[in-house]
């Protein structure tokens, strides 16, 4: 299309074109509810169904050829954002795949357990989780290493099971949101094209709040003592984890970031015999294994989006956004609105962004909002709702570890509670505010 055709696109508004994410949500949350598990209906699926209902449209007076809707699809889909973040997720999932192998988890878990007083249990195993997904990227990967020591210290010390692995839970979500390495930071900082140092700075602020209202109401808990047992660590096995954060916060390029934690574990575990070098380029493989549907679910969202600009769906969205929206701060509730309603229909905070995040930048420029706190706003709603739906993944894993419903999790996800609340007086209030504007 030519460069004319283009501003007409961008003109061009229509309900239609706003029917295909309509079309997911509906597949989506009727397959949960008649099979009663939300997890029964693979993401991808549900987006190369709504693909090809897409393909099916066409604006109101006029047909475009199979090919030529294709060519729209393609062209989204190939975004440079797009593909930029496909390759970062793949070097995340290697950077995870290379740390555990090589016994990163564990010793990262180790060494939390061996400075957490009796009688702090509570804060500190939120604590520990807030420092292991920090430093992993990785919310599932945290649950999965410490439930099992959360039912542990239950069995010893009396603390209620749903409690403390809830609390677990919570801690999780810290790093789902704020990680230098977590596919939700990396997805909210593309498409709103920002650096990973500027969103932290940003989203921390917000919700450090949450973090200290969370320790002191964990703290205010009574448990019993017990003497809690506590595996070995190797500070060096920590070093990967490490120079993840440290390069993060030098405010290196995220690429070069994952690429120093990925060599940083290969060394140390070829010196320290964890594998072979053949071993090594499996495990490499393996993570990209992991990270091959969230790769093309985003190719695959990126054409959905671009088809749904075409057809108008998009500035049909935005006109009855901006209609009702009157100010700033109207803007921002709607773009936390936004990424909380995918989050629930969908489960997945990683898709929410990616699927918020285009028309959240949309809005971002409408109404001149600092693309830090969009990107911010995107990351703590979404990860927010992702710690409390009782059929999210994190919460099921935690459950299905503890032999407990998962629904009774929900109420002692104390830190993603909080995350909504602070997040909406971040909103209300207008804080923080950074004078200084970012480089576009």
């Amino acid at each position: 299309m030519n460069n004319e055709n283009k501003k007409q696109d961008s003109k061009y508004n229509s309900f239609l074109g706003l029917t295909p994410l309509l079309v997911f949500l509906v597949i989506f949350i009727t397959t949960g509810i008649v099979t009663k598990k939300f997890t029964n209906m693979p993401v991808l699926v549900a987006f190369i169904i709504v693909l090809a209902y897409s393909l099916c449209l066409n604006r109101k007076g006029e047909k475009l050829s199979i090919d030529e809707k294709v060519e729209i699809f393609s062209r989204g889909g190939g975004e440079s954002t797009i593909i930029l973040m496909v390759i970062i997720f793949i070097l995340a999932g290697a950077f995870y795949s290379v740390a555990n192998a090589m016994g990163a988890v564990e010793s990262t878990v180790n060494l939390g357990l061996s400075i957490l007083p009796t009688k702090a249990i509570l804060p500190g195993t939120f604590l520990i989780g807030c420092v292991i997904s920090f430093a992993m990227g990785t919310s599932m990967g945290t649950v999965t290493a410490l439930t099992p020591i959360a039912i542990g210290m239950s069995q010893q010390t009396g603390i209620s099971l749903p409690l403390i692995v809830g609390t677990v839970v919570g801690g999780a979500m810290f790093g789902d949101n704020l990680s230098f390495v977590s596919d939700t930071t990396i997805a909210a900082t593309r498409t709103q094209g920002i650096e990973l140092k500027d969103k932290f700075k940003m989203n921390s602020l917000i919700v450090l709040p949450a973090v200290i209202v969370t320790l002191i109401i964990l703290a205010c808990i009574p448990i019993g003592s017990a003497t809690l047992e506590v595996g070995e660590y190797s500070i060096l096995k920590v070093l990967p984890y490490l120079s993840i954060i440290v390069c993060a916060l030098l405010g290196l390029n995220v690429m070069i970031v994952l690429a120093v934690g990925i060599t940083t574990g290969a060394v140390i575990g070829l010196g320290i015999g964890s594998f072979t070098f053949i071993e090594l380029l499996g495990f490499i493989q393996r993570g990209f294994g992991w990270m091959q549907d969230l790769c093309l679910i985003a190719i695959v969202i990126g054409g959905i989006v671009e088809l749904m600009k075409y057809y108008g769906g998009i500035g049909f969205l935005l006109d009855k956004v901006t209609s009702k929206v009157k100010t700033k701060k109207g803007a921002e509730a709607g773009i936390a609105a936004l990424a909380s309603l995918i989050d629930i229909a969908t489960a997945n905070n990683t898709i929410a962004i990616v699927t918020a995040g285009p028309l959240a930048k949309d809005i971002t420029k409408e109404y001149d909002i600092d693309p830090r706190r969009t990107a911010s706003l995107l990351d703590i709603f979404s990860s927010a709702f992702q710690g409390i739906v009782p059929y999210g993944g994190q919460i099921l894993l935690a459950a299905g570890l503890a032999k407990i419903s998962p629904v009774k999790l929900v109420p002692y996800s104390i830190y993603s509670m909080l995350m909504i609340v602070f997040g909406t007086l971040a909103i209300i209030l207008g804080v923080p505010r950074f004078k200084k504007p970012i480089k576009k």
